[in-house]
């Protein structure tokens, strides 16, 4: 599960791609409407040096394993955001702080991930610099207000939609 939505199954993950179901709707990137193989280009164009994942610290042992991950690497691509709008990295680090509560059985084997974090700390460094300034909005903010996050779905709400 992501920030405490439905949970999701491997199948579900590799359908739908992690960048897809991690990242779901936000201002600037839309994961329902990109197939896998689309995320996985757009994010492999935006760090073509590779985006790195490290354990931080490991704050409790088995069962409930509670670890702070990042999630880095040079941004020294171009990011495209979901309005065709294209964004040249600097070649700067970026960093992406979260959280994961693994549950494993006594074999060690994970049963559960609870993935926590804030998914436009992933997408607004990267919509820094226009390639293109022409594009730039003119007047006050272009979002459409619908930042839904990687929610998968709302409590209390019968379907489990992933976006």
């Amino acid at each position: 599960a992501v920030n405490g939505g439905c949970p999701c199954n491997a199948q579900l993950m590799a359908d739908v791609g992690p960048y897809n179901m991690l990242l779901g709707e936000t201002k600037d990137y839309s994961g329902g409407s990109q197939s896998f193989e689309q995320s996985n280009k757009t994010f492999s164009a935006t760090f073509p040096e590779g985006f790195a994942f490290e354990c931080l610290e490991v704050f409790s042992g088995p069962p409930n394993v509670l670890f702070k991950w990042r999630h880095f690497g040079p941004y020294s691509g171009t990011f495209t955001d979901k309005n065709g709008k294209q964004y040249k990295g600097n070649g700067e680090i970026f960093n992406l702080i979260g959280m994961c509560l693994a549950k494993v059985n006594e074999k060690l084997v994970i049963e559960s991930l609870d993935i926590y974090y804030n998914p436009e700390d992933m997408i607004k460094p990267l919509v820094s610099t226009l390639v293109d300034t022409s594009q730039a909005a003119l007047g006050a903010d272009e979002g459409d207000g619908k930042t839904a996050g990687a929610r998968g779905c709302q409590p209390g709400v019968g379907n489990c939609a992933i976006m």
